[in-house]
């Protein structure tokens, strides 16, 4: 009862937080951006080193400055965040402006020199209050919100994450996935249908939707792509879209109760 309060507690405080209007100055961009990136320790290091260097490349690529050019204003606000438990969150590229080609290559080379971390647990409900929390805090105003989510596996550590999806949503916020299915899953930590679990329980708002990634060969095309569709603001018509959120085809909670299992035996 005492876990239930706290998390209806938490979840009703991040939708509010979000509802609340700043009380600072903001620049008026086209997109608020969060890319938020598991570095749980289910991704192998080779994974992380493909996964971190398709979005250094993506950033620098013509597709996605001709992307950020061509909305109204003609930028955009990007965050990149790493994260794993549910207190393992780490800013890597702070918010910053990008308005140009040579802005784009400054935030690529801040995160090329930056190092991979690795952390323990699959907090996805931690990265998005993390990300949800920055996009309130930061000193933009996007006529969109979006936080791009990507990972390996189910929830497995803290809050239940649908619960969180669907208020961030709920406040205007885009979730978007990236699920990785690299390899063959290896309990506790991963799942064979990843890409159901993303669409049913972590995306949602306005034009939401996945773009499952199975291998390794086509990441970084797969994350060049997602960022121009994000950026452009047109939601891919041949790749899954959630506009409302049914009832999930699959247990949001499969990732807590495999670990549960796991620690029983």
């Amino acid at each position: 009862m005492r876990f239930l309060k706290l998390f209806y507690s938490l979840a009703t405080g991040l939708v509010a937080m979000m509802a609340a209007a700043p009380a600072f100055a903001e620049t008026a961009v086209d997109l608020e951006l969060v890319l938020a990136v598991d570095v749980s320790r289910s991704m192998d290091l080779d994974e992380q080193h493909l996964q971190r260097d398709g979005y250094v490349a993506a950033l620098q690529h013509p597709d996605v400055v001709d992307a950020i050019r061509s909305g109204p204003l003609g930028r955009i606000a990007l965050t990149y965040v790493e994260w794993a438990g549910p207190q393992s969150q780490v800013v890597i590229v702070p918010w910053t402006l990008i308005d140009s080609e040579a802005a784009a290559d400054r935030v690529a080379g801040l995160l090329s020199a930056a190092p991979l971390g690795r952390y323990t647990g699959t907090s996805i409900s931690g990265g998005l209050m993390f990300a949800a929390e920055t996009l309130v805090k930061n000193t933009f105003a996007g006529t969109r919100r979006i936080i791009d989510v990507s990972g390996d596996g189910p929830n497995n550590r803290g809050l239940p994450v649908r619960p969180i999806s669907t208020g961030i949503a709920g406040s205007g916020v885009t979730i978007n996935g990236l699920p990785l299915t690299l390899k063959a899953p290896v309990q506790p930590y991963s799942i064979a249908n990843l890409d159901l679990y993303y669409e049913d329980c972590v995306i949602g708002g306005p034009g939401a939707f996945i773009l499952p990634v199975r291998e390794k060969a086509q990441l970084a095309m797969a994350i060049r792509r997602k960022l121009v569709l994000e950026i452009a603001g047109t939601p891919p018509s041949l790749i899954t879209v959630a506009e409302t959120r049914p009832e999930p085809r699959i247990d949001c909670m499969i990732g807590e109760r495999l670990i549960e299992r796991w620690l029983e035996k």
